[in-house]
């Protein structure tokens, strides 16, 4: 299900092929860092910005044949040399990844998202492109599996968000809508004080069951992928759909139970996709 901070990302699973192992490892290893421009440090948020620029640029000259090491100066050479040898291994599209760093600039330039039209367009660079990518790596991209792949990202990324509300108040993000807030009588202040009222459950009740709605949408991409990354995104599902049933359990009181995968869940997930649990929704 995830991976130290980069949620809901499946980093060279032993479920995967061996041959396509490394270019997983280096899409997350590129991912990872940029990730961590924009959360980690005290640096200023221009100084975050340029260092996301700078591998956006690396990005352009990747698949140049005369693209050397000289072209990734102002970037972890190591990362992008490994990135580059598996985009042209593997013929992967470089948009994916750019779409990717258009996230995270969102992150360190966050705006409280207001209605669910923020929660999809979000989603669209945070989430979506890693499914896409996987796509590519399977040999897998016709239009009905992008989009099934599109339904299951944002479903995660929704999990994430859910499970992730007190870690991301703090640092004064805000990916709950405060419409969502609003027709429960909240708004985003209140989440930065603790001042939830006593509809909070229902709220969240509502949203993990948004979730898990549109995990299930995209459930039958498991069929359609044979073999072990078939089992490897049925046990991605059933993660997914794990973590909201524990949020479901505290009564969305995420705030001193943040939901986590134990060994007993992985074991239950496992039976799940074992015997085909949800995937012909």
């Amino acid at each position: 299900m995830s991976v130290d901070h980069y949620e809901n990302f499946p980093v060279a699973s032993v479920l995967l092929p061996r041959h396509l192992r490394s270019a997983v490892t280096a899409i997350y290893a590129f991912a990872r860092q940029a990730d961590d421009i924009a959360d980690e440090g005290q640096a200023s948020a221009e100084s975050r910005l340029a260092q996301l620029n700078a591998f956006d640029q690396a990005l352009l000259h990747i698949k140049d044949s005369n693209c050397s090491a000289t072209h990734f100066e102002q970037v972890p050479q190591a990362v992008f040399l490994a990135l580059q040898r598996e985009i042209r291994a593997h013929a992967l599209p470089i948009q994916p990844l750019r779409d990717l760093l258009v996230a995270f600039r969102q992150d360190v330039e966050h705006i409280p998202f207001q209605h669910d039209t923020d929660l999809w367009a979000y989603c669209r660079y945070s989430a979506n492109p890693v499914g896409r990518l996987l796509l590519h790596l399977y040999r897998k991209t016709d239009d009905a599996s992008l989009a099934l792949s599109d339904q299951i990202c944002t479903g995660l990324q929704l999990v994430n968000f859910w499970q992730d509300i007190a870690i991301d108040t703090r640092r004064h993000r805000y990916y709950l809508p405060a419409d969502r807030l609003a027709a429960y009588g909240m708004t985003h202040a209140d989440l930065d004080n603790r001042q939830l009222n006593h509809q909070w459950p229902r709220l969240m009740q509502e949203n993990t069951a948004f979730a898990r709605r549109i995990l299930l949408t995209g459930a039958p991409l498991c069929a359609r992928l044979r073999g072990r990354p078939g089992l490897e995104l049925k046990m991605i599902v059933q993660g997914g759909l794990r973590i909201l049933e524990k949020i479901d359990a505290v009564a969305g009181d995420v705030f001193h139970h943040r939901p986590t995968l134990n060994k007993k869940d992985w074991a239950l997930m496992t039976w799940r996709s074992l015997r085909n649990h949800h995937y012909d929704t």
